[in-house]
């Protein structure tokens, strides 16, 4: 984990700020997978899926994708007391924050027009729950819990090689439709629908460079939440604990060998014991070590103002900062603000979602969230003495787009009232 400051912290700055790209060279192989799963579909089969799930994901030669709800129930029935009671107490935590993020239905009445919103939730969705170095039980809960709050009928979970804890998890949660298969193939089979796997309406969740392009392939055919790439933790400090920041740099770094991870600070001397630390955490972790030497950085910055600004450049997954930092904090894709405020609270069990934006998405919205599963409807309806109160302007501004059949809907109903 390197330390750098002046024009060297500002040119990796614009590196990592520039990090969207990443994805592009494994876009064609990606395509191909997709295509050929796709193309199998609108034939109706779904050879290429199980050829590409026996290849990458274990499935057995004549093992189901789907995994019955027997094998789930079984799976919980496996698992310790202290993993059921500590799902439980995540489960109840997320539910909670989901219901108060779900967004109300209300409408208002004046002079004659009543304008108003209805909420409907999706149909149909896909939560990609990933399943390569470890099993991801989590992503289980803040994928499907907010689907559930939001009331989408339909929750499709796949995963490749699901471990007896992810299969507990998703028996807890009441989930029906389960399928061992991952990767792209998963994300075309979600899309496109197969004989095994009904389509859905938007995919979600993340997984590695290869499931991200997928669904960034598949985005104008099946909506998506957004692109959740490799983990990213900055942490913006001046002063603190140096244990405190770089367990939660190694934290991040475990999950993966191209794991972002940065602190921003205007201290030299909390630079260096930090770099101590870090190494001293990471001794037995060689994914955190991997990842640090590669993408591992402590950034020294000049004041303040520019740590703030490096730190909305980054727009991270993560990002640690003091209460005073807060109000500064525009671009992430989730805050945790004091010494306590560990990141794993927020991956397991503190509540809001762990399914984040990476590579700069956070620029433009925040993590997974029940909103991603509903839809906001406009409502809107005009008495005769409220469409005669605005007809004029309607009129006026249709004739200036020159749209007369507009002008005329509104003043055939006026001259009939």
């Amino acid at each position: 984990m390197r330390i750098v400051s002046g024009r060297e912290a500002g040119a990796m700055v614009e590196r990592v700020t520039a990090r969207g790209g990443q994805f592009k060279a494994s876009e064609a192989r990606v395509r191909r997978i997709i295509d050929t799963v796709r193309n199998d579909a609108r034939r109706g089969g779904e050879r290429a899926l199980r050829r590409y799930a026996e290849r990458w994901d274990g499935l057995g030669p004549k093992q189901s994708l789907r995994v019955s709800e027997e094998e789930m129930a079984a799976a919980w029935r496996t698992i310790t007391s202290e993993l059921r009671k500590s799902l439980r107490l995540a489960a109840q935590n997320i539910r909670r924050f989901s219901e108060w993020q779900k967004p109300r239905e209300w409408s208002r009445t004046r002079s004659g027009i009543t304008l108003g919103q209805m909420v409907r939730p999706l149909e149909s969705v896909g939560c990609y729950v990933p399943g390569g170095r470890y099993p991801l039980i989590s992503t289980v809960l803040m994928t499907v819990i907010p689907a559930q709050v939001a009331g989408v009928t339909n929750i499709r979970v796949v995963s490749p090689r699901p471990s007896v804890e992810v299969l507990a998890a998703a028996s807890m949660l009441g989930v029906r439709d389960f399928y061992r298969v991952g990767g792209a193939q998963a994300i075309a089979a979600l899309a496109y629908g197969t004989t095994s796997v009904p389509q859905v309406d938007k995919i979600v969740g993340p997984g590695n460079s290869y499931v991200t392009v997928a669904k960034k392939l598949v985005a104008f055919d099946c909506a998506i939440d957004f692109l959740a790439g490799p983990t990213e933790a900055v942490v913006l400090c001046h002063s603190g604990v140096p244990e405190f920041i770089a367990a939660d740099l190694v934290a991040q770094a475990e999950h993966d060998p191209e794991t972002l991870a940065v602190l921003i600070t205007t201290s030299r001397e909390l630079a260096r014991s930090v770099k101590l630390c870090v190494q001293r955490f990471a001794k037995d972790n060689p994914i955190a070590q991997k990842s640090l030497r590669a993408r591992g950085a402590v950034l020294v910055a000049a004041s303040r103002e520019q740590a703030r600004d490096w730190a909305n450049r980054l727009a991270p997954e993560h990002i640690t900062v003091s209460e005073q930092d807060l109000p500064f904090i525009q671009n992430a894709g989730s805050v945790f603000v004091g010494d306590y405020s560990a990141q794993a609270a927020g991956d397991y069990a503190s509540g809001p979602n762990h399914v984040l934006p990476t590579s700069g998405q956070a620029r433009f919205r925040g993590g997974l969230s029940v909103l991603d599963f509903v839809k906001i409807i406009t409502m809107q309806q005009l008495s005769v003495a409220g469409l005669k109160r605005i007809a004029p302007a309607i009129e006026c501004l249709a004739d200036s787009e020159g749209l007369p059949a507009h002008a005329q809907s509104v003043r055939v109903r006026c001259e009939h009232a």
